[in-house]
C-alpha cells in the first residue's frame, strides 16, 4: 500500500495543471524544461515537465551540432540514484498497467517464452529511440522521434486522446497514425490485463536504460548472502522476468521481502547507515 500511494503520488505531482485537461491545452511553463523520471507524455494536457524518452529522441536530433549532455547526464544520474525503483514507484503508465492486471481475467504468468521477449525493449531502444532519430537527424536535417510518434502508448493515452477528445479541430485533423496509436494502445491495454505489465517488460525502452544501473544503483533491494538459503521463493512469487532478486528486471518493488521468510531481501539504505 505504501508503493501505491507513491505511485499515484508521482502520477498527481506529474500531471499537476490540472485545469490542462479541462482546457485541452498543453501546459508551457518554465517546468516544462526539465524531465521527470518516469514514463509522462510531455503532450498530456496536466504534464508540468518532460518525458525522459520525448527529451532525448529530440535532443538527439541536435547530435550533429550539439552534444545532449543534460538529458544523458539526467538519466545517468537517475539509474545511478534510483535504478529500476523508477519503474516500480515512479512510473504512472506502471500503475495503470498494474491495476488493469487486477481485473478477474485468466493470467498468464512467465515462462522462457516470456524471458526471451524481454530483451525485445533493448531493441526498441536502440532503433526507434536511438538510431531513427539520429538517422534522420544526419540524413534530413529534422527530428523524428519515431518511438512517441508510432509506438508510445503512454503518449497515446495521456496526450493523444485527451488532446482529441477535447479539441474538435485536432478531432478533425486525426487521420490514420492516430487510429494507429489508438490501436497500439488497446492491444497493450489489453493484453496488460493478461500479462503482468506487458507494456514494462517487453517494450519500454525507459525501463531498458534503468535496467542497466540496477546492479550498481544506491537505492533499491538486494539480497543478504549470509542469510539466504537459496529457496527460490522470491523468484517464483515475482511476477517480473527477473531471475535474481535486483537483475536487470527487478523493478525493485520489494514485494518480494514479504515471501522471504528468513528475512534474506532488504533495502539497500540500510547498508549506507552503517557509514
Amino acid at each position: 500500500m505504501k508503493r501505491r500511494w507513491i505511485q499515484l503520488a508521482s502520477a498527481l505531482i506529474y500531471n499537476a495543471n490540472l485545469k490542462g485537461f479541462g482546457e485541452a491545452a498543453i501546459y508551457q511553463g518554465k517546468t516544462k524544461g526539465v524531465c521527470v523520471p518516469g514514463l509522462n507524455c510531455y503532450s498530456c494536457p496536466g504534464a508540468i515537465a518532460a518525458c525522459p524518452l520525448g527529451t532525448l529522441q529530440n535532443a538527439l536530433s541536435s547530435a550533429p551540432v550539439r552534444f545532449p549532455f543534460y538529458i544523458l547526464g539526467f538519466l545517468i544520474l537517475s539509474g545511478l540514484f534510483l535504478g529500476r525503483m523508477i519503474c516500480g514507484f515512479l512510473c504512472p503508465f506502471g500503475l495503470i498497467q498494474e491495476l488493469l492486471y487486477k481485473i478477474p481475467v485468466p493470467k498468464y504468468r512467465k515462462n522462457r517464452i516470456t524471458r526471451i521477449l524481454s530483451w525485445l525493449k533493448y531493441g526498441i531502444l536502440a532503433v526507434f529511440v536511438i538510431y531513427i532519430p539520429l538517422y534522420f537527424a544526419f540524413r534530413n536535417g529534422f527530428p523524428l522521434p519515431s518511438f512517441c510518434k508510432y509506438i508510445c502508448p503512454a503518449g497515446t493515452l495521456e496526450g493523444g486522446l485527451t488532446l482529441v477528445l477535447g479539441n474538435p479541430s485536432l478531432r478533425a485533423a486525426a487521420g490514420v497514425l492516430f487510429d494507429w496509436k489508438v490501436l497500439v494502445l488497446l492491444l497493450f491495454l489489453v493484453s496488460t490485463c493478461f500479462v503482468y505489465r506487458s507494456f514494462c517488460r517487453f517494450f519500454c525502452p525507459l525501463g531498458a536504460v534503468y535496467s542497466l544501473f540496477s546492479r550498481i544503483s544506491i537505492l533499491g533491494i538486494e539480497v543478504d548472502e549470509g542469510k539466504c538459503t537459496h529457496c527460490g521463493q522470491c523468484v517464483r512469487q515475482c511476477r517480473m522476468d527477473m531471475k535474481a532478486v535486483g537483475d536487470r528486471e527487478c523493478i525493485q518493488c520489494g514485494e518480494c521481502k514479504q515471501v522471504c521468510h528468513v528475512g534474506a531481501i532488504e533495502w539497500k539504505h540500510r547498508k549506507w547507515r552503517r557509514f
